[in-house]
């Protein structure tokens, strides 16, 4: 049986985020931190050794796979800060608020950005807000 590597840990979201060396990067994160508690209502909670998670669902696919993850994340990595959304990239809606964030990269189910500064906080905002949102619309708490 598959067992699930992203799991709630009992380190903190401090102590994560404290321990990035880069001091840019760790403002960053702490705004990211600030962002994804005021939108989900929510503290953060780590999941695996690396993604700040903020509330959780619990997810069954028609395989018959479950579990449980974050309804939103991120991650400091080398190159990147690594944001967790159900980004629905290919909607116009959300296209368009694409072309007003800055500099990024997208993935499946990832957003990808190298600082802050590169993106527009309030865009940045919007998605997270609409990520939310979506996640809580296809898995509603029973």
């Amino acid at each position: 049986m598959y067992e699930l590597k992203t799991k709630r840990t009992k380190v903190t979201a401090a102590a994560y985020i404290a321990g990035i060396k880069d001091e840019i990067r760790r403002k960053d994160c702490r705004t990211i931190e600030g962002l994804m508690k005021r939108v989900t209502g929510c503290s953060p909670k780590m999941w695996g050794p690396s993604i700040v998670g903020f509330d959780s669902y619990h997810y069954r696919y028609e395989s018959g796979h479950e579990g449980e993850m974050c309804v939103v994340g991120f991650s400091s990595g080398k190159p990147n800060i690594t944001l967790y959304l159900i980004g629905e990239y290919q909607k116009p809606e959300t296209r368009a608020l694409m072309k007003q964030l800055g500099k990024h990269k997208t993935g499946k189910v990832c957003l990808y950005i190298r600082r802050l500064s590169d993106v527009n906080l309030h865009v940045l905002e919007q998605l997270i807000v609409r990520s939310v949102a979506e996640v809580r619309r296809r898995y509603p708490e029973k």
